[in-house]
């Protein structure tokens, strides 16, 4: 799927008539649906009819999809679309995918380790890094990630002392550990 990004993934049924529930990652929610038919992990193509939002999510229909015991089956099922049809990012915007993979380095060079995610809970972009002394999370901010060289494959990590060995107190705080 290495052309393909992720603009979403269906949460639940939204009514009888087979209409979903969809938690869009695109900038703009109703954007889910501009980018012409979407795809599944499987490779099945869809043409999103969109409904509406409501409480954070997109409403829309699937083709073929017609009553609510259908639309709930669908429930996980991540929404694909090809990157050409995507916007290009501007400056100092990315896809989550293009993140992925690249190594993870302290500001004095040393390693850290690489990017394992990169996660929106609804409080803020927040990326995970997975290294030898196990993973930890840190807000996706430009006080925390000052250097983004997706063309040198790395990220540049200033974690707050909290994460990076001290807290407040002066103890040290053991690593989240990774699975």
């Amino acid at each position: 799927m290495s052309n393909l990004l992720c603009v979403g993934v269906i949460v639940g049924a939204h009514g009888v008539r087979g209409a979903i529930r969809i938690k869009s990652f695109t900038a703009q929610p109703a954007d889910l649906a501009a980018y012409g038919p979407v795809e599944d992990d499987q490779g099945r193509r869809f043409r999103l009819t969109l409904l509406g939002e409501a409480k954070g999510v997109v409403l829309a229909k699937l083709a073929g999809v017609a009553d609510r015991d259908a639309a709930e089956a669908l429930k996980g099922v991540k929404l694909w679309v090809d990157r050409s049809a995507l916007p290009k990012p501007d400056e100092d915007e990315f896809y989550y995918s293009d993140l992925v993979g690249l190594a993870a380095e302290r500001t004095d060079g040393s390693p850290m380790g690489r990017v394992k995610g990169v996660f929106d809970f609804g409080g803020g972009d927040i990326i995970e890094i997975c290294g030898p002394e196990g993973a930890v999370m840190l807000p996706f901010t430009r006080a925390v990630v000052p250097v983004v060289d997706i063309a040198g494959g790395r990220l540049v990590i200033d974690p707050p002392a909290e994460v990076d060995g001290e807290d407040e107190g002066g103890a040290a705080v053991p690593p989240v550990r990774g699975e």
